[in-house]
């Protein structure tokens, strides 16, 4: 909030305070890797997801591509759907497509 001349302006941008996290490793390749597929259950991000792991499996040897869905794109996923997708891929494609 700002008083310029007796009048009150509201900044609605609000403050955003965050920790800096570093970035993971990422891998050399994707050959041998376990690839998971994460759908936000969105329309079009089903179809960019399956277009994706078309195109990635032309070019790439993954041991295993294993698809998973959230409840609901509102959401965050489920903290047992993310150990599951944690424990048993190396690597996660997701997408949003509206």
């Amino acid at each position: 909030m700002k008083v310029s001349d007796g009048e009150i302006v509201y900044d609605p941008r609000g403050v955003m305070e965050a920790q800096s996290r570093p970035v993971a490793p990422r891998p050399g390749s994707l050959d041998g890797l376990r690839l998971a597929v994460l759908d936000n259950t969105k329309w079009n991000a089903n179809k960019l997801l399956r277009r994706s792991m078309a195109q990635l499996g032309e070019e790439f040897r993954f041991t295993s591509v294993n698809y998973y869905r959230k409840e609901s794109f509102s959401r965050v996923a489920a903290p047992e759907l993310v150990r599951e997708i944690v424990a048993n891929n190396d690597v996660v494609l997701t997408a949003i497509g509206d």
